[in-house]
């Protein structure tokens, strides 16, 4: 149905800057809700941010004023655009995508392999 892949992790020092992308493919009727979740070792995987198809946006409190969330939807894409970054960011982000095959379908979630940010210190 849809497929996303992620990209624009890596490794950045304490302050620094990254931009995830997430690009969905496939064959889906629509996209509803797109977002952010991630996991770091030990942890129980957490909701970063979303967006809905339009335009709202939910943040979590760790990141507010330091991550925004945006979407393309004529490229079916999201992004994260992560600023002032922290070690306690360093986690595996997941891309998430609420989708439907068809009208009168019932939305089915969908996810990324994930990527890996690290941030030091």
């Amino acid at each position: 149905q849809v497929q996303l892949v992620e990209s624009g992790g890596g490794l950045v020092q304490a302050g620094g800057s990254l931009r995830l992308s997430c690009a969905a493919s496939g064959t889906f009727f629509r996209i509803n809700t797109m977002g952010w979740y991630r996991q770091a070792p030990g942890k129980q995987r957490e909701l970063v941010a979303a967006i809905t198809s339009g335009g709202s946006t939910n943040y979590a409190d760790s990141v507010k004023g330091r991550f925004t969330i945006s979407r393309d939807n004529a490229k079916n894409t999201v992004y994260l655009q992560m600023i002032s970054l922290k070690p306690e960011d360093t986690a595996v982000y997941y891309c998430n995508a609420d989708a439907k095959s068809g009208l009168l379908k019932a939305p089915f979630s969908h996810w990324g392999q994930g990527i890996q940010v690290t941030v030091s210190s």
